[in-house]
């Protein structure tokens, strides 16, 4: 059965998102920046991994996010991530291996209020706008102020990352949460 596959472009132009009509995660998303991770985590990730010009990987509910290197062209690429999705997807093969997602997520520490309010706000308003554009942001921690954040897939790298960090979910966080002081990308 052959799997539907649109494209969509992302803020970052080194980053396509390829939308898909099958569930891939039951939630959240899984970010994939190295072969050897993908190989342990992920068959699907390792596949697209082993197309020459990728760079990053990230699976997300019903999308998958690429990102590509400095010598990798899209013109090119695009038609092998298409490909390698379709058959990986149409043959019913496995695209993570959910024990080994589930030991590898990090867990948010939930004994502090401040993290317990800022990953409410981050898993409603903030990861599903990020989500639009093939991207993800997870909690690092909260120390002294400050919100340390994880931006994954088409959010890596983005151009306009910054500017989202610093006016968009530094704003909403400062707003809703006044023991934040500032929010920076790790």
């Amino acid at each position: 059965m052959s799997v539907n596959i649109q494209l969509e472009w992302t803020p970052n132009p080194s980053t396509l998102k390829y939308v898909v009509d099958r569930k891939l995660l039951g939630g959240g998303a899984v970010n994939f920046t190295n072969r050897d991770d993908a190989q342990a985590k992920s068959p699907l990730a390792l596949r697209l991994m082993d197309i020459q010009g990728v760079t990053a990987v990230m699976l997300g509910t019903n999308f998958v996010t690429v990102t590509k290197g400095e010598s990798g062209e899209w013109d090119e690429l695009n038609d092998s991530v298409m490909s390698t999705l379709d058959t990986h997807l149409s043959e019913g093969l496995p695209v993570v291996d959910e024990a080994a997602v589930a030991a590898a997520r990090q867990t948010v520490s939930a004994d502090g209020t401040v993290e317990q309010r800022i990953q409410v706000i981050l898993d409603e308003e903030i990861r599903p706008a990020v989500a639009q554009d093939g991207g993800d942001i997870t909690l690092d921690r909260f120390e002294d102020g400050i919100v340390y954040l994880h931006m994954k897939g088409s959010c890596a790298g983005c151009p306009s990352s910054t500017a989202t960090l610093k006016m968009g979910i530094e704003g909403r966080l400062r707003e809703m949460i006044p023991e934040v002081t500032e929010v920076v990308s790790v």
